[in-house]
């Protein structure tokens, strides 16, 4: 079962805030489960809920479910079915994964608490986390930890890595805006080029 969900979604890619038909598969893996969702932070985000016992502790599992605006070249049978639109870093992979811990958690219910399934949209460049938080997420979902996982080419399958520290890299986005003065080309000393303090940056 997650194995065909997964090859679907890996068929259907959707790129940042538009992840309309993902976030439908997801909510409804979750709704026939016997989960309780919430949809819309974030755009396109989705959240599972599950209970069990009487403690007030809780914590956010995560996965991105956006895809990359690449064109797909592989050939098997759930390879993407739209130019220029692909899962190539995993998201796919990743949304099946926390879909099959929810199952797991839902079946067995072997935790005290409140476990927050998390998928986010538009990881990839988009701010969709930021997004999520502007909407509530934290004040809606209150939890002590959230907890997130990248599959890893080259790993073996059921092995997990950890490492203290940071793994990945992170950017932060800001954008420089230079203005010029035009002028007249016989009198270009009249003019401020902005394009030699560009080269500088």
């Amino acid at each position: 079962e997650i194995t065909a969900i997964r090859r679907d979604l890996h068929k259907h890619p959707e790129l940042c805030f538009h992840e309309q038909r993902t976030a439908d598969v997801i909510a409804k893996a979750l709704t026939d489960w016997g989960i309780p969702i919430h949809r819309g932070l974030g755009t396109t985000g989705v959240v599972g809920i599950i209970k069990n016992g009487s403690s007030d502790r809780a914590v956010g599992l995560r996965a991105d479910i956006d895809a990359l605006p690449m064109t797909e070249r592989n050939q098997f049978p759930h390879a993407s079915s739209y130019l220029g639109r692909m899962h190539a870093c995993g998201h796919d992979g990743h949304t099946a994964m926390l879909l099959a811990a929810a199952k797991h958690l839902a079946t067995h219910r072997n935790f005290d608490g409140t476990v927050y399934l998390v998928f986010q949209p538009a990881e990839e460049g988009g701010g969709g986390a930021r997004e999520m938080i502007k909407d509530g997420l934290f004040e809606k979902f209150p939890m002590e930890a959230m907890f997130g996982a990248h599959n890893w080419p080259g790993m073996k399958a059921g092995q997990f890595a950890l490492k203290s520290g940071p793994v990945f890299a992170s950017s932060n986005e800001f954008k420089i805006t230079l203005r010029g003065k035009g002028s007249h080309a016989a009198m270009p000393h009249l003019g401020l080029d902005p394009v030699p303090a560009a080269c500088q940056l």
